[in-house]
């Protein structure tokens, strides 16, 4: 069943239909739950908060998969309005944006230029910009345009998915480029020649790229929200004398926030992921496939309603 339920909400993520209901009907269901409100003010307040209980964010204005220039140029422009918000009021934060929301699917050339853009002005504020990394068709061009980056810019990093075969051969090669990387197991539904298909294989490739990356004394962002693991980095930097500086703790807004604190309060670096936006449906569906509990959730807050 909740095979079934992971293919159901995986499917529907990329649903451009659903997509813009959505969109026109705003943040039910339990949305709420995972994005922090559909506009600025409201992610500020979020990461304020977060701030002020000892916590770092990185904020992600939501969307994906435009179709046009002019929608690439609206999200960039987003993106940089956010970096704007983000120094106006002194938070502890950087920016994280998906390279299918400046244009990917359109032209290569048009997300380079964008990206710049908003390199261009974090670094102008001293921040910190993470190129995503979303499903397998856009890895590789996406490895391609953070090495662009990397020649001209030291502010930026991007993201591996533990659960890709590839993915040992990629921390290899970025260990060339000294890559600020955030560490993940994978929320996209892949097939089973490009993804190891069940949990425990990617627990055990998870585990296996953290450990290379730091061993490389290069910066990692340890994103999980399994006990297990995050006990794991801990005795492993502890046993090799690696400086709490060379990585932090990273966790999606709402879930498991009594980690995030204890985290935070035993003095490891926590930066929880906050997303906001109207186009929050496709992100939304993501977190539904990878946990089972956060359905329940939101049948439980759909029944209240």
């Amino acid at each position: 069943m909740s095979k079934v339920l992971t293919n159901t909400f995986s499917s529907l993520s990329r649903n451009q239909i659903a997509n813009k209901l959505a969109k026109k009907y705003g943040l039910k269901f339990g949305a709420s739950r995972f994005v922090a409100g559909d506009n600025i003010s409201d992610a500020v307040k979020h990461v304020r908060a977060l701030n002020n209980n000892g916590m770092a964010a990185m904020l992600n204005y939501l969307g994906e998969f435009v179709t046009s220039e002019e929608e690439a140029d609206l999200a960039t422009e987003n993106c940089i309005r956010t970096l704007d918000a983000i120094n106006k009021y002194g938070l502890d934060c950087n920016l994280t944006v998906k390279p299918t929301s400046l244009g990917l699917d359109l032209d290569k050339e048009v997300t380079l230029t964008n990206l710049k853009k908003i390199l261009d002005v974090a670094k102008e504020y001293d921040n910190f910009v993470r190129v995503e990394m979303e499903d397998y068709s856009h890895c590789q061009v996406t490895l391609e345009i953070f090495k662009e980056l990397k020649a001209e810019y030291d502010n930026v990093g991007t993201v591996l998915q533990a659960y890709l075969y590839r993915t040992e051969k990629d921390i290899d090669d970025l260990n060339r480029y000294n890559a600020n990387l955030r560490l993940v197991k994978g929320a996209y539904n892949e097939p089973p020649n490009i993804a190891f298909p069940n949990k425990a294989e990617v627990d055990e490739s998870y585990e296996a790229i953290i450990k290379t990356h730091l061993l490389n004394g290069n910066y990692a962002g340890v994103a999980s929200h399994d006990p297990k693991i995050i006990r794991e980095v801990i005795k492993f930097t502890k046993e090799n004398n690696i400086s709490k500086g060379q990585f932090e703790f990273q966790m999606l807004y709402g879930i498991r926030p009594e980690l995030q604190r204890k985290l935070a309060e035993n003095g490891y670096k926590m930066r929880v992921y906050v997303p906001y936006g109207i186009d929050w449906f496709g992100y939304f569906m993501r977190r539904l496939a990878e946990r089972p509990e956060n359905v329940s959730f939101v049948l439980k807050n759909t029944i209240k309603k």
